[in-house]
C-alpha cells in the first residue's frame, strides 16, 4: 500500500539536533495518521506516496519543525499560584488558576523552568523550538485508517506537537 492520505503509517526514527546529539529515538515502530495533525508538514512530503521499507533523512530548520523559540512566550508568575511540590519541568496546559500575567495564551502548554521563592519562570515553547533537527525515518508500516481515525485526524495524541517521548516532567492540570 502506498502511503497516501487518510491511512496510518508505522515509522521508527532516530530524532537529532543539528550537532549529531541523540534527542528520540523510536526503535519500536508508531502509528501516526497521514493527513492530520500527527506529523510534521515535512516528513508527511518524504513520506508521500511510499511504501514499507522505505527511508529518508531530514534536515529541518526550526521554521519546519517546532518554530523559532520566542521570547514572549516566558512569563514570570507569582509562586503562590502554584502548588507547593511544584519543580523544574512540570508542565501544564493553560493559564494558571489565579495568574496576573495579562495577555498570557491559555492554548499553550507551559513548561516551569526556573523556581524561586517569589516566583516560578514558565516557557510556552516547545521544549525543541529554534532548533534545527535531523531525523532519519523508515516506514514499517501502512495501513487504512479506520473511520474513527479519519473523523479525528489522529491516532491519539500527536507525536511531534509535544514530542511524547520526551517532555521534561509531569503534566499539571
Amino acid at each position: 500500500m502506498h502511503i497516501q492520505s487518510p491511512c496510518v503509517v508505522a515509522l521508527t526514527w532516530r530524532l537529532e539536533d543539528a550537532q549529531g546529539q541523540l534527542i528520540d529515538e523510536l526503535a519500536e515502530p508508531v502509528e501516526f495518521f497521514y493527513g492530520g495533525v500527527d506529523l510534521l508538514e515535512q516528513v508527511e512530503a518524504a513520506v508521500l506516496d511510499q511504501t514499507v521499507g522505505f527511508e529518508a533523512s531530514l534536515h529541518l530548520e526550526p521554521e519546519h519543525a517546532f518554530g523559532d523559540y520566542d521570547a514572549a512566550l516566558v512569563f514570570f508568575e507569582e509562586r503562590s499560584v502554584f502548588p507547593g511540590g511544584i519543580e523544574i519541568g512540570m508542565q501544564f496546559e493553560g493559564v494558571p488558576e489565579g495568574a496576573v500575567t495579562p495577555d498570557m495564551p491559555a492554548d499553550v502548554l507551559y513548561t516551569v523552568t526556573e523556581v524561586y521563592p517569589t516566583h516560578v519562570v514558565l516557557d510556552g515553547n516547545h521544549p525543541l523550538a529554534g532548533l534545527a533537527l535531523r531525523l532519519h525515518l523508515k516506514v514499517q508500516d501502512v495501513r487504512t485508517a479506520t473511520a474513527h481515525e479519519v473523523e479525528a485526524g489522529s491516532v491519539g495524541q500527536p507525536a511531534f506537537s509535544v514530542l511524547n517521548a520526551m517532555p521534561p516532567g509531569p503534566l499539571l492540570h
